[in-house]
């Protein structure tokens, strides 16, 4: 009875362990939501934004986004002194079926002093009171801020000098609620990097986007640009 009782124990094992290590976990989807792209960057309220932007409800998955990549890049292209860098994609915003050179994308740099407030607006660009300048037009858009952080040794003195780009937008047409759609989701993505950065006050960025921005004229060609 007892060996009985033992062998039945061992077969009803057997029989799960058949069923349960024999089935595979579920293969990952090559795709994702607009909620998950750029590591959960635009979960809970620019979702839909994200679509308008990029044309699409569906986005190729990025394994190799680091916010801690793109940090660490900044500081050491703030430490070398120089007046400007390349620096480097936060990440893609890449819609299911996009050939790369058309990828929606997210990047940062350190600008030199003369490329914010640039005297003569290319066509259809909107300038508005954002950071030191924020600009945005049909396919694009981008926020210069000055960070002062614990993080960057000597900022307290010389502030870095960022800029945060959205490039190669869908274009929905030329109308000021498409082109603050591009700027909104640059926002959050300069957001979250000066808080990464522990930029003080976030460097000036506020938490939301204002629906009431204020709109800046052109900068003149004659017109000293800001340092």
């Amino acid at each position: 009875m007892y060996r009985n009782g033992k062998n039945l124990i061992a077969g009803l094992l057997v029989a799960v362990c058949a069923t349960a290590c024999s089935s595979d976990p579920e293969p990952q989807s090559p795709y994702v939501k607009a909620a998950e792209v750029c590591d959960g960057l635009f979960a809970g309220g620019l979702e839909e934004t994200v679509e308008a932007v990029t044309g699409a409800t569906s986005f190729k998955r990025r394994a190799d986004e680091d916010m801690g990549r793109l940090i660490g890049k900044i500081e050491k292209e703030y430490a070398s002194g120089r007046s400007w860098s390349q620096g480097g994609d936060l990440c893609e915003l890449a819609a299911k079926g996009s050939r790369s050179v058309d990828e929606t994308s997210l990047r940062f740099r350190i600008y030199a002093p003369q490329d914010a407030n640039y005297p003569g607006s290319p066509e259809g660009e909107r300038r508005f009171s954002l950071g030191k300048e924020a600009v945005t037009n049909v396919r694009s858009a981008g926020i210069y801020f000055e960070c002062v952080s614990p993080r960057l040794d000597g900022s307290m003195n010389r502030p870095a000098r960022i800029y945060g780009g959205l490039s190669k937008a869908h274009d929905r047409g030329g109308a000021l609620e498409n082109a603050m759609d591009n700027l909104r989701v640059v926002h959050a993505a300069s957001l979250a990097v000066a808080e990464k950065l522990e930029c003080e006050d976030n460097a000036g960025l506020p938490a939301k986007l204002d629906p009431e921005l204020k709109e800046l004229p052109p900068v003149g060609r004659g017109t000293e640009s800001d340092s």
